[in-house]
């Protein structure tokens, strides 16, 4: 076997050890487990159970703007899927505070009444992932305060 054809062997061995290498550390999958004490009853009624939502929004109008919105419209949801809450009692109310930019993403969210840090984080990444229709001012998008509570029945 010739110089080169030995060199162009081991590149190709090379490229596959580092192929098999890339397809074997996949970033790891995150598995949700729920707790051993629910039954599947209760599992299933935690899923079917959606929580109650009362969303509140108000146009944020910049110091230097100087316009008025004579037309104004709210921004429209487009995606706004139910946290699922795994631990929370039937009294459990979380407000949120957060904004939708011109872009219709959510940005800045803060939790204004609390359930708990874990409750919290997973409402705190459902409202990230929502997506809206950016609200209007004189037909231009414009970012639009929302408030919005949480509760379980």
């Amino acid at each position: 076997m010739t110089v080169r054809g030995l060199c162009t062997f081991l590149l190709l061995v090379a490229l596959a050890s580092a192929n098999c290498l890339a397809w074997a550390m996949e970033p790891e999958l995150r598995v949700f487990a729920w707790p051993t004490s629910l039954t599947l009853t209760d599992r299933e009624r935690q899923i079917w159970t959606s929580a109650l939502r009362d969303s509140k929004f108000s146009a944020l109008l910049h110091a230097s703007a100087g316009t008025s919105c004579e037309a104004s419209e709210p921004p429209e949801p487009l995606a706004t899927p139910n946290p699922l809450l795994n631990n929370a009692e039937p009294s459990t109310r979380v407000s949120v505070s957060f904004i939708i930019g011109t872009d219709g993403r959510v940005h800045s969210p803060l939790i204004l009444e609390s359930a708990g840090p874990t409750e919290d984080r997973t409402i705190l990444d459902t409202v990230r992932s929502w997506r809206y229709r950016p609200g209007m001012c004189n037909g231009a998008a414009t970012e639009t305060e929302g408030k919005i509570e949480f509760s379980n029945r």
